[in-house]
C-alpha cells in the first residue's frame, strides 16, 4: 500500500490509516473508497512523536488542563499496542500465520504500531522521536504536526486554521468515527479463521466512553448521535470491504446483521434517503454492497452536522420493539446472533443518552440480562433472547 495512503485526509468522510485503534492486529483492509481528488489531498511533511506534545508546558504538565500525555501513556491501551504484539498470544496468532514476526510485520502493525508501517513505506517522513514502541501515540489522531505544532498555540490561531494546517478534525463525529473505524471493524479472513484473532464490532459512543479522558468533550456530544454516526461509518467500512473479496458466509450475515439495525434505526424523519425503506437491500451482492457504501456515507455525514435528540427515545423503543423479529424460524440462528449483539449495543447506548428522569430503574437490570446472552455467537438462543427484549421494551412505555 503506497505511504500516501496514510496520510491523506479525504474532504468526503474517508479515513487516514494512520489514525489507528488498539483492536485490530493486522488491519490491511481500510483503503479509500471513493476516487482520489487532487484538491482533497494534503501531504503532511513531518510526523512527530509524543515527546514532541509531551513537555511541560505543554499537554505533559501536572496541571488539569495539560494532563493530556499522563492521561494517554499510564491509563490509555493504545499507548500500549505495540507492546501487544510482544506477548505469547500475538506469537502463537503469528506462527499460524506464518509472520516471523508481528513486531515488524505490517499486516499487524499497521494498526499495533503505526509509526513502524511509515518507517517501512516512507522513512523520511517520521520526525527523530517518533519511536515505534509508541503505539498509537499522538499523531495517530491527530495528524502529523509538523506544520502546525509551532503555530497551535497562538491565541490568534483559530481551530479552522489548525484544521486547514492539518489538524485532524475530531469534533466531526463522522471524521472521528473515520479515524477509529479503520482499526476497529474490518480485518482479513485469514487473521480470523487462521490466526484466531477476535471479531471486531465498531461502535463509536462506547468505545469513547471507554476510554480514560484526555480531551475535553464538544459542548453538543450526543451519545445517541455518536452511536448513529459510528454505526453507518461501520456499515460504510463493512459494505466497502465486502467488495474487495468474495465474502465467507460469516462476513455475509455479519453484513446483513448491521443492515437490519441500520434500517430499523432509520426513522420517518431520516436526514436523506437512506435504508428504512429498501427490503431487498440485505440481499447480498456488489450491487447491493456498493450501494449501501454509499447510502452510510451520506447517512454518517449528514447526521454528523444534523441530529433531533427529541428522537432518542423514539428511536429507542423502534429497537426495542424488534423482539418479534427474533421469532422468526425463516432467519438462520446465526443471522439472529449477529443482530442481537448490534442491538444491544444500540440499546445500550440509547439509553445512556435518555436524561435521568426518562430511565426506568428496571431497565438497567433488563440491559445487563439482554448483555449475558449475546455474549457466545454459537449458543445463543433467540427465544429466549425476544423474551428479555420484549421485557426490556416494557421498562420502556
Amino acid at each position: 500500500m503506497p505511504i500516501l495512503n496514510y496520510f491523506i485526509t479525504y474532504s468526503g468522510c474517508r479515513l487516514m490509516l494512520i489514525s489507528t485503534g488498539l483492536a485490530a492486529a493486522c488491519l490491511c483492509n481500510a483503503e479509500v473508497t471513493p476516487p482520489l481528488i487532487a484538491s482533497d489531498v494534503f501531504i503532511h511533511p513531518s510526523i512527530l512523536g509524543a515527546s514532541s506534545c509531551a513537555t511541560s508546558g505543554c499537554h505533559g504538565g501536572a496541571s488539569e488542563k495539560s494532563l493530556q500525555y499522563a492521561v494517554w501513556s499510564q491509563r490509555d491501551v493504545h499507548s500500549r499496542s505495540f507492546a501487544t504484539l510482544t506477548t505469547a498470544r500475538s506469537a502463537r496468532m503469528a506462527e499460524a500465520l506464518n509472520i516471523p514476526d508481528p513486531t515488524v510485520s505490517t499486516r499487524c502493525t499497521t494498526c499495533h504500531a503505526p509509526f513502524h508501517a511509515v518507517q517501512v513505506a516512507t522513512p523520511g517522513l517520521l520526525a527523530p522521536d517518533a519511536r515505534v514502541n509508541e503505539g498509537v501515540s499522538c499523531a495517530s489522531c491527530h495528524g502529523p504536526a509538523g506544520d502546525w505544532l509551532r503555530s497551535h498555540t497562538r491565541t490568534d490561531y483559530t481551530h479552522a486554521d489548525k484544521v486547514a494546517a492539518g489538524m485532524k478534525e475530531l469534533g466531526d463525529l463522522n471524521a472521528r468515527a473515520g479515524s477509529c473505524v479503520a482499526c476497529h471493524q474490518n480485518i482479513d479472513t485469514d487473521l480470523v479463521v487462521t490466526g484466531k484473532h477476535p471479531r471486531l464490532i465498531f461502535e463509536l459512543d462506547g468505545q469513547t466512553a471507554s476510554q480514560p479522558r484526555h480531551w475535553r468533550e464538544t459542548a453538543n456530544y450526543n451519545g445517541a448521535q455518536a452511536w448513529q454516526v459510528g454505526q453507518w461509518v461501520a456499515l460504510r467500512e463493512v459494505s466497502w470491504a465486502m467488495l474487495q473479496q468474495t465474502a465467507s458466509v460469516d462476513e455475509i450475515q455479519r453484513w446483513q446483521a448491521l443492515v437490519w439495525l441500520m434500517q430499523r434505526a432509520e426513522g420517518p424523519d431520516a436526514v436523506s434517503a437512506g435504508v428504512a425503506g429498501d427490503a431487498r437491500l440485505a440481499e447480498p451482492g456488489p450491487e447491493n454492497y456498493a450501494r449501501a457504501r454509499d447510502i452510510a456515507a451520506r447517512q454518517a455525514r449528514a447526521l454528523a452536522t444534523s441530529f433531533n435528540s427529541a428522537q432518542v427515545s423514539v428511536l429507542l423503543r423502534n429497537l426495542a420493539s424488534t423482539h418479534a423479529e427474533f421469532l422468526d424460524s425463516k432467519i438462520a440462528s446465526l443471522q439472529h446472533a449477529y443482530r442481537a449483539e448490534r442491538l444491544v449495543l444500540a440499546l445500550d447506548r440509547l439509553l445512556n443518552a435518555l436524561p435521568a428522569e426518562k430511565r426506568s430503574p428496571d431497565a438497567s437490570a433488563r440491559l445487563t440480562k439482554l448483555f449475558a446472552q449475546v455474549q457466545s455467537i454459537p449458543g445463543f438462543q433467540p427465544v429466549e433472547f425476544s423474551q428479555s427484549l420484549d421485557a426490556f421494551a416494557r421498562t420502556l412505555r
